[in-house]
């Protein structure tokens, strides 16, 4: 059995094969957060997507520091731009 760390990784040889639980509910909070505070109107559509588009930058800038691959860069870089297609999704609607 892989042993745990404090830093949610499993120590193991074997490439990950899944998606990471922790990174799936923690993506999705924070986009339905997002969402919120554009429902509410404290943030706007415009702002929201400026700070989507100002975390895909800075992924970018930091990804090989992180030890990023090329296509796990590329993988978080398409997640942040799905967010940023449903929060023009809002803008549209309203």
């Amino acid at each position: 059995m892989p042993d745990v760390t404090n830093d949610n990784h499993l120590e193991t040889d074997a490439p990950r094969r899944e998606p990471d639980a922790h990174g799936q509910a923690a993506l999705l909070l924070v986009e339905s957060l997002i969402h919120d505070l554009v429902g509410r109107a404290v943030i706007t559509v415009e702002e929201a997507i400026e700070i989507v588009e100002v975390a895909a930058e800075v992924k970018a800038e930091v990804a090989a520091e992180l030890g990023d691959s090329p296509a796990t860069m590329r993988h978080s870089l398409a997640l942040l731009e799905s967010i940023g297609r449903s929060l023009r999704g809002d803008a549209s609607d309203g």
